[in-house]
């Protein structure tokens, strides 16, 4: 099948897991993973949906932190689901657990995976507004401290405060790419977006044709980051206290109006294609070029297999 002319924009969406790709269509949710054994298996989940459920989450800014919320809930969600087929449910024999997994294990059993990752979930967030809000400031507070004029100059602030999240971000994703597992789940996220693009223009499923296509698209998770980082400089502009725990905690709190502004622009450059959404999505293709890597022909299976199972057949995932 040749490819189309004018290439369709859909509404359907993914993300990357351990050995596996979950795909988010309009009307299904399927995540498909590698088993062991080498076969495919297909399950479907159930996100939140709350965008479709009530009509106050469908307002422009709103939207973007609900939606963020529901990405982050069905993601964890496929990834523990992801995580567990690909390791086809193995338990690591009792005489090889150390004291304190066989307590655990003897006292949350089954869920003990969901403890863990909760937790491990809560010390990120809390390290990452750690690192993301405070460390900036402080460092520019550091900086004020031997140049007083600059404690004054808003702008200076803001635009520092930025690149080093900039930097921090940065540097973040390429020692992920050090992890050999991180790795695999950047190639399938890779096959992620190749497969879409695929679809998008209107070429048939298959191997070939998927490994033709970019692996760089401007509705990635990786580009709306990068966006709400952008965002957060302009936003800064505006705040104009000084005081580490003061402004620090003010972001924070801005921190819904980053995620709104940020999902817009991230649809705004998913539905169009001209020299303004390019400009707006550089930044984060430049950065896809860490956080997605060229899939092997087993992980492309994958993307497809997922890909095949969320698309309507009425076609209403394309936007007009």
């Amino acid at each position: 099948m040749k490819r189309q002319k004018t290439k369709l924009v859909t509404s359907i969406g993914g993300q990357a897991l351990m050995e596996g790709i979950m795909m988010r269509g309009p009307k299904k949710t399927t995540v498909a993973v590698r088993k062991s054994d080498g076969t495919i298996e297909l399950e479907e989940i159930k996100p939140l949906d709350w965008a479709k459920k009530y009509k106050l989450f469908r307002i422009p800014i709103i939207r973007g932190v609900v939606n963020l919320i529901d990405s982050l809930v069905t993601g964890n969600k496929a990834l523990m689901l992801s995580a567990d087929k690909a390791l086809d449910g193995e338990e690591v024999p009792e005489e090889e657990m150390s004291k304190v997994d066989l307590w655990l294990n003897k006292h949350f059993g089954d869920k003990m995976v969901s403890i863990i990752m909760g937790i491990a979930m809560v010390i990120a967030i809390v390290f990452c507004i750690a690192v993301f809000f405070y460390v900036p400031t402080f460092l520019f507070n550091l900086l004020a401290s031997a140049f007083p004029f600059l404690n004054d100059n808003i702008i200076w602030r803001s635009a520092f405060e930025g690149i080093i999240r900039i930097i921090l971000f940065l540097v973040y994703m390429c020692l992920c790419t050090l992890n050999k597992e991180v790795k695999r789940v950047f190639q399938y996220h890779g096959a992620e977006h190749k497969t879409i693009f695929c679809y998008e223009y209107g070429m048939e499923l298959n191997v070939e044709n998927v490994r033709k296509q970019t692996r760089f698209h401007p509705r990635c998770g990786t580009s709306f980051i990068v966006l709400m980082l952008i965002v957060g400089i302009l936003i800064g502009l505006f705040i104009p206290f000084t005081d580490v725990w003061l402004r620090s905690t003010v972001k924070i709190l801005l921190l819904p109006i980053t995620v709104g502004i940020g999902y817009e622009l991230i649809k705004l450059c998913g539905r169009h294609d001209n020299i303004v959404t390019r400009i707006i999505a550089a930044p984060g293709v430049w950065m896809q070029h860490i956080t997605t890597k060229e899939p092997k022909d087993d992980m492309i299976e994958v993307a497809i297999e997922a890909m095949k199972d969320v698309i309507p057949e009425n076609g209403e995932d394309i936007i007009k």
